[in-house]
């Protein structure tokens, strides 16, 4: 296996100092024009590329920033990632994505990855909801900015949107349409966006004068197509099936959808259903899919740029405030909700 050639192969070859070859590569200007161009002309020649994560190492400041997610498979943290990568290029920043699987013994070994690679900061969607893999960074001292969470008990900053406000808008829709049976395909109990969604259904069912028994809660062990169409078979078992159905995400949605099309259950006629999200295949969907929107790229974004300036040295001079940003959510309607009843 060849080996890497180093700074001191390009002095050697060029006849010069270390120091010489780092001034010309760091601080070009400081040397003379016949030197500079020798020790340009090794490096060349050598095929030479400095070591970033060692110039890193001794600035103590990375170029990269980490990106930790529940699901790369979910299209929702897909274009938060686009976000969060454009404010980090425009920076001159790069950004590691790494994927929990809702997993906290994955996200503790990222954590860990990330802390030991130096990064600038992490963005983190957090899959362990002790918050025990959070005070790791704290102990190392890591900048990090939550998206898609608020920072409960925390004085970092955070970057989310309503869920409450967002579930209730889901289920208000349902009940302003006719429905009084609804179920919620939950996702894992743990995950605070979950609970929240849950929170506002029932906030619309109590504003219609409705109580929570009307609320038949289906939950699930992931938030993907698979689990979707898993609970799709429980309700389509139940001796009373519900005549709606709002999911935690659009993925569950999705996965509802296709049980209710495999087993011959017309979507919106005998079952309606409301997704959370609103991806790309929400409107691509065989019954176009009901949605409430989460501007997932403005999240990553002002993430990105929040962690930024906690991270400018000009910033830290001073003090940094940590904030909140909590964004809106919007329904937005289409055939999978629109059955007249």
């Amino acid at each position: 296996m060849a080996q890497s050639v180093g700074i001191k192969d390009v002095a050697r070859a060029a006849g010069v100092s270390v120091g010489t070859v780092s001034n010309v590569i760091n601080r070009p200007d400081t040397v003379a024009t016949e030197t500079r161009a020798r020790v340009q002309s090794a490096i060349d020649r050598l095929g030479y590329v400095r070591s970033e994560s060692a110039r890193q190492l001794r600035a103590g400041r990375s170029r990269i920033m980490g990106l930790l997610v529940l699901d790369m498979g979910n299209p929702f943290f897909v274009d938060v990632a686009r976000g969060a990568e454009r404010a980090a290029r425009e920076a001159g920043l790069g950004v590691m994505v790494c994927n929990s699987a809702q997993s906290a013994s994955e996200e503790a070994d990222y954590l860990s990855l990330f802390a030991e690679q130096r990064v600038r900061g992490v963005l983190l969607t957090p899959a362990d909801a002790t918050g025990r893999n959070i005070e790791m960074f704290r102990r190392h001292n890591i900048p990090f900015v939550l998206v898609d969470r608020v920072a409960e008990g925390t004085t970092e900053c955070s970057v989310s949107v309503d869920d409450v406000a967002g579930g209730a808008l889901a289920v208000r829709h349902l009940v302003d349409a006719g429905h009084r049976s609804i179920a919620y395909v939950s996702g894992p109990p743990g995950l605070n966006q979950v609970r929240d969604r849950r929170t506002g259904a029932l906030n619309a069912l109590r504003e219609a004068g409705l109580g929570p028994e009307h609320l038949r809660e289906l939950p699930t062990e992931r938030l993907d197509v698979a689990a979707g169409r898993d609970a799709g078979a429980r309700l389509l078992g139940l001796a009373e099936r519900p005549t709606a159905v709002f999911c935690a995400n659009d993925l569950l949605a999705l996965g509802v959808l296709q049980a209710m099309y495999a087993a011959g259950v017309g979507v919106p006629d005998d079952l309606a259903i409301v997704g959370y999200d609103d991806i790309e295949f929400a409107a691509a969907a065989a019954v176009p899919l009901t949605s409430v929107r989460q501007p997932a790229v403005t999240m990553g974004t002002l993430a990105a740029e929040m962690l930024l300036e906690e991270t400018e040295e000009e910033t830290a001079a001073k003090k940094h405030e940590h904030r909140r940003v909590v964004l809106q959510p919007e329904l937005v309607v289409r055939r999978s909700s629109l059955s007249a009843r």
